[in-house]
């Protein structure tokens, strides 16, 4: 066990400290390049298409299939969780208040890469012989590297998805879900562990349809309840907004210069901790969230594009930023750096409510796991479909929602380390895919650019 945990330590150093974070911001700036700022562009374009589809979209896509607002709200599903209130604390905890500067740099040059992740997983998805949709990175990979390159890259990727997300990565959401409950009411771990356990199976049993019903119904109310109690917070403190810009600006290029800076902070730990913690929440670049944006149903593929980037969005702008604000806005930091991860967010939002702040958390830990599980899962669904075939999904619900339960009792260090391993070494095959394609992004890009109608299209 001491030999795994050395080795996936030594992994997971290579490619979350060097390798990872050159790659993604650099596949980033190159897509940000080569699509003239479609993040700027495409702006207006993909709000109005999130927003809009926020209140007419079609809440019944049928067994196929989802329509675009349910295949984003998927996407934010698996993107908003747990790291949007640990990731922000501990990279604040560890590089200083400048770290949510580099956040934003690494999720502004992401919403490219995501533009282009979703586009050509619209552009290659497939059809099942039961009329079901589907599609990911190993479709695109494929029709990247042709023959046997392409398959085993395509293969690869699956393997990873699958244990990264499917099984790893479930049950470490279930034990934040148990945790939390168990600090903030006393309720036993193995309790929450199996009630998740069975309202994840009963969704996923449901399929397509009751995946996306779950996740359209889910997200915005789990948005909304969190985004209130932070400004809340923020609102009761609003007179230190001016400090808190200048905590993070100062802090993004001299840390120790920032009064809230954490003792031994460097620009160089605040650059690596804030894009690294923003890369792992908005996963921009990563390949799990095409699964979702390939489903819907668009008539052009640069729709989604569009539409995807907002996930980015409200992911890292948003979510992960109201939480930073929170903890700087109250003082919680820790010059020693010892207040971390879910407690250094607990401590911020007890700060005004309470004991009700470790509540409050709790609730919305519930909320943002359960709704990552379930995107986790159907991510993860896609690569079986695509490993073993159709019949093996229910096989791989079960072992899914059994991986909940244990997780809620598990000492996860070990599995989380796996999990961060396995989503470092997915990203390789997903972004070799992603730049072979380029030249079929632009194009794909340039039919479809921004203020189209979908009507006008030939």
């Amino acid at each position: 066990m001491t030999w795994l945990e050395n080795t996936v330590q030594f992994v997971n150093g290579l490619l979350w400290d060097y390798l990872l974070l050159i790659v993604l911001v650099g596949t980033g700036i190159w897509f940000t390049i080569r699509l003239k700022f479609i993040q700027i562009r495409g702006f207006g374009e993909g709000f109005r298409r999130t927003f809009g589809g926020l209140f007419h979209h079609d809440s019944d896509a049928g067994n196929d299939g989802m329509s675009s607002f349910q295949a984003l709200a998927t996407s934010i599903a698996a993107q908003v969780g747990t790291g949007n209130l640990a990731g922000a604390a501990t990279a604040i905890a560890v590089g200083g208040p400048g770290s949510i500067f580099w956040m934003w740099i690494s999720a502004f040059f992401g919403m490219a890469t995501i533009f282009a992740e979703a586009t050509m997983a619209q552009q290659y998805k497939r059809t099942l012989p039961d009329g079901r949709v589907t599609g990911g990175p190993v479709y695109y990979i494929k029709a990247a590297f042709h023959g046997t390159l392409g398959k085993v890259l395509a293969g690869i990727f699956a393997v990873f998805v699958i244990f990264a997300l499917g099984f790893m990565g479930t049950a470490v959401q279930s034990n934040s879900i148990a945790s939390a409950f168990h600090n903030a009411f006393g309720v036993p771990s193995i309790v929450l562990g199996v009630l998740v356990a069975l309202l994840s199976l009963v969704v996923f049993v449901g399929g397509v349809k009751r995946i996306a019903k779950v996740a359209e119904t889910v997200v915005p109310i789990m948005a909304g309840f969190y985004i209130i109690g932070a400004l809340i917070v923020i609102i009761a403190n609003f007179q230190l907004i001016p400090y808190v810009f200048k905590e993070i600006v100062v802090g993004a290029f001299s840390p120790q210069s920032a009064t809230g800076g954490v003792i031994g902070a460097t620009v160089q730990i605040a650059m690596k901790k804030g894009v690294a913690r923003g890369l792992f929440s908005n996963e921009a670049g990563m390949g799990s969230t095409p699964h979702a944006h390939a489903v819907a149903k668009v008539k052009h593929p640069a729709e989604q594009g569009y539409v995807a980037m907002m996930g980015v969005f409200i992911d890292t702008f948003i979510i992960l930023n109201l939480t930073a604000f929170v903890i700087i806005i109250t003082k919680s930091i820790t010059p020693d750096g010892s207040l971390q991860g879910i407690a250094l967010t607990q401590a911020a939002f007890s700060s005004l409510f309470g004991s009700f702040g470790n509540v409050f958390i709790a609730i919305c830990m519930f909320f943002f796991a359960f709704s990552t599980i379930v995107g986790w899962y159907f991510f993860g669904e896609a690569n079986v479909i695509y490993l073993f075939g159709e019949n093996s999904t229910k096989v791989y619900a079960v072992l899914v929602a059994v991986c909940v339960a244990l997780g809620s009792l598990a000492d996860v260090q070990l599995i989380w380390d796996m999990a961060d391993c396995f989503n470092g070494l997915m990203v390789l095959p997903n972004l070799l895919g992603l730049l072979a394609l380029s030249g079929m992004v632009l194009k794909v890009a340039a039919e479809y650019p921004p203020g189209t109608k979908p009507d006008k299209l030939k």
